[in-house]
């Protein structure tokens, strides 16, 4: 069963203020000092709470009504499994062997703080280690399914999220007619590189493997399983590869050889980079709109109203539209 991404309307975090997050680390025995750190999050909010001479730890607070009591503990369930292969990963803490507690209103986790930076994805060395402990985890990813998690397909990430944007008029009168027909040959392709690709096999992802979600410290350490699904495995490998063709080309080889040390990669998914970038796009607009009505986001987000900005996107899905026309990427072994 799939889980819907409703969100919350109006204003989900209003009541969450910082004696609530205290609180929320108390009733489950841990000593804090007082001190409070909010992180950069939108979906949901992440404090870094302070406690009495031990290390901080982590809040996470998820967004009201985004996903099922289910879907979070498979989330955590994946994280664990995880980390118990191996993998780097920020595993929830488990207390009196739960790990998803509710307080206030909300349902929240606690996490072991983790220090490191952003990689350079760019760099071989960097890319073939990113690429082995994709591999591992892809090969973890393969042995079981999510039964409560959603699924990356042209329905989810495309379709419903440009007819949403349509129905609630998010899209300027005056560019309306051109973001329809546009996205109408853009799903079109989409769906025609989802042919290409053919029978790939569905397995459990990380789901949102952009370079933001993963510290660098002595080797890639990955952050934020909050939007593991089941799809194709290269969902988690595009967003790394980025720069000119020949570039991206060169960084293609880097990855997959090594991803292909611990977990066989199908050479068809290559067709698909193309349409989950621009379904990536469509579904990102989406998002914004639909979390308009939290203060969060109009302060961080301000250009989303502006007419410069729709016209900037009809302009980048053009050429999106080009390179869903244009060859695939080729991998040579």
């Amino acid at each position: 069963m799939e889980t819907q991404d409703i969100g919350a309307v109006g204003r989900p975090f209003e009541t969450l203020q910082p004696e609530r997050v205290l609180e929320a680390a108390e009733r489950l025995g841990l000593i804090t000092d007082g001190r409070l750190l909010p992180l950069n999050s939108y979906e949901n909010r992440v404090w870094q709470i302070g406690l009495e001479e031990r290390d901080p730890v982590i809040a996470k607070f998820y967004r009201p009504a985004r996903w099922r009591s289910e879907a979070i503990l498979e989330e955590h369930a994946f994280t664990a499994e995880l980390a118990a292969a191996g993998l780097s990963v920020v595993a929830p803490i488990a207390f009196a062997g739960q790990t998803l507690h509710e307080h206030a209103g909300f349902r929240y986790a606690l996490f072991p703080r983790q220090g490191g930076h952003a990689p350079e994805p760019e760099h071989e060395d960097t890319l073939q280690r990113i690429g082995r402990a994709l591999g591992r985890l892809h090969a973890v990813g393969q042995a079981q399914a999510f039964a409560h998690r959603v699924s990356v397909s042209i329905e989810s990430l495309g379709t419903e999220p440009r007819d949403w944007l349509l129905n609630n008029n998010w899209v300027p009168l005056h560019l309306e007619s051109a973001f329809r027909t546009l996205t109408d040959d853009l799903l079109v392709h989409i769906a025609g590189a989802w042919e290409r690709a053919g029978e790939f096999r569905p397995i459990r992802l990380h789901g949102d493997c952009h370079p933001g979600n993963i510290l660098w410290r002595d080797g890639p350490h990955f952050v934020d399983l909050d939007d593991c699904r089941t799809g194709p495995a290269v969902q988690d490998l595009w967003m790394l590869v980025s720069g000119e063709r020949h570039d991206r080309e060169q960084q293609w080889g880097w990855l997959l050889e090594a991803y292909s040390t611990f977990c066989e990669f199908d050479p068809r998914e290559l067709h698909l980079v193309e349409a989950l970038r621009t379904l990536r796009m469509i579904h990102y607009q989406a998002w914004l709109a639909r979390r308009w009505d939290d203060p969060a986001f109009p302060l961080a987000f301000p250009w989303f109203e502006d007419d410069r900005h729709w016209e900037n996107l009809i302009g980048q899905l053009r050429e999106q539209l080009s390179e869903l026309q244009e060859s695939t990427v080729v991998w040579h072994r």
